[in-house]
């Protein structure tokens, strides 16, 4: 009895063995039903996404009309931020550097920096901003757009916005200010921002990374221009957008579509401002994650630099005139001689060069002797010798040499008119009676 009283089963192998092969099962299980989670949840975010893809495009004009309202009532005004005392705009970009660092910092969204933007901007319409609260402004534009954008595990705390202010504001100031500015905004914080236009412009294409990189880094180097500051949101999206496929050889869109309405004048001011970009945006588009867009700006930059400074060192390249046989009519041609020398229905021809022989010089000079001696006026059988012509010596048109023509014409006419009884000579009648 005191045997079976005291008796317990010791543990053994097969005991063991089986409570492993449990302790399996119910992780296999965990696993399926996990496995099982993870693809309802997928098959949901499918759904949820074909669904707003569908709504998406049956009310795609509403939602463009909507945002285009919003864009023209939260614009700020650019001549109330002119007459503030002590803000100016040179102090902008410095600003503009440090909030770009901690929206890069805290990982924060595209469309958080433009809101945080419009937000200081509209703010400093206003309101008389001092230069002391310039950067808490900002903090507090930045802290505000990160609750309403981002996700709450990225919206920075006061305690990160203290130390990158260098501890310059105490923790009540941070909280003052961003309620003194949604109750200065009206609570009205809704703002469509250039990347949202961006993204609804680019809906339809295919996806090209690099083009919206290229855009978004055109658009955060117009924030710190005053010329942007009132610019719609959606002039500044088109037109960064066409910007940017210029510069990366991409094709525009269709003229039908949304994006092809962009300005012109508005393009051109953007192209003029991104020579000088900031060091911080450059730096931070030449990253990876954003296709190494600044690089690429600065490669088209400088080609097109060179492109002009060839442009403006080489001369104008001359295209040889090909010589022609001369026609008759009137041109720039040089008039040719042809070589017959026949009867020329149009025109006249290039005088021949005499050549300098002097058989023919001794010639015409016995002759002129012989008629002297008679008692007859001199005259000169054809052209009387000459040098040839110059290099230089060339005909324009053949209406110069025509008028030349007439005038030694007539003055021969003069000269015979002075001896009407001249006798006729062997070899002067047919000269003369040409001539009359």
């Amino acid at each position: 009895m005191d045997y079976h009283r005291n008796y317990r089963p010791c543990p053994t192998f097969f005991v063991e063995e089986d409570y492993g092969l449990e302790i399996r099962m119910r992780q296999e299980r965990q696993a399926k039903q996990e496995h099982d989670k993870q693809m309802a949840r997928e098959r949901q975010y499918v759904m949820a996404d074909e669904l707003s893809n569908l709504t998406s495009e049956q009310l795609r004009d509403d939602v463009l009309s909507h945002m285009l309202e919003m864009d023209n009532q939260t614009l700020p005004d650019v001549e109330s931020i002119d007459i503030q005392t002590e803000i100016q705009w040179f102090m902008r970009p410095y600003l503009l550097d440090f909030l770009i660092e901690a929206h890069t910092a805290f990982q924060l969204l595209p469309s958080t920096l433009f809101l945080a933007i419009n937000l200081l901007d509209r703010y400093c319409s206003k309101r008389v901003v001092y230069k002391r609260h310039y950067q808490l402004v900002g903090c507090a534009a930045l802290l505000i757009a990160a609750k309403y954008n981002d996700k709450k595990d990225r919206v920075p705390t006061i305690k990160e916005l203290k130390s990158m202010c260098c501890s310059l504001y105490d923790d009540d100031m941070f909280t003052q200010m961003e309620w003194h500015v949604l109750q200065t905004l009206g609570w009205s914080i809704g703002h469509p921002t250039v990347d949202a236009f961006l993204q609804h412009a680019v809906l339809d294409d295919t996806y090209d990374p690099e083009v919206e990189h290229m855009a978004l880094y055109i658009l955060e180097i117009a924030l710190f221009h005053r010329d942007f500051v009132a610019k719609l949101s959606s002039e500044l999206a088109r037109a960064a957008l066409a910007l940017s496929r210029c510069i990366l050889n991409r094709p525009q869109p269709r003229h039908t579509h949304w994006a092809s309405q962009y300005d012109s004048m508005t393009l051109v001011a953007l192209s003029q401002q991104l020579h000088q970009p900031s060091t911080v945006v450059a730096r931070k588009y030449a990253s990876a994650h954003y296709s190494r867009v600044s690089k690429v700006m600065e490669h088209f930059l400088n080609r097109q630099a060179s492109l002009a400074t060839y442009a403006r060192c080489t001369p104008p390249v001359e295209t040889p005139v090909e010589s022609k046989p001369y026609n008759g009519e009137i041109g720039l041609a040089t008039p040719q001689k042809s070589q017959q020398l026949t009867a020329i229905p149009h025109g006249y021809l290039t005088p021949p060069i005499t050549p300098d022989n002097e058989a023919l010089v001794h010639a015409h000079t016995q002759m002129a002797n012989h008629d002297m001696n008679r008692g007859m006026p001199t005259v000169h059988h054809g052209c009387s010798p000459s040098p040839g012509p110059s290099v230089e010596m060339q005909y324009i048109n053949s209406e110069a040499y025509q008028q030349q023509h007439e005038a030694m014409y007539m003055a021969q006419q003069a000269a015979l008119q002075q001896f009407p009884m001249a006798p006729t000579h062997m070899g002067m009648s047919q000269t003369y009676q040409g001539g009359m």
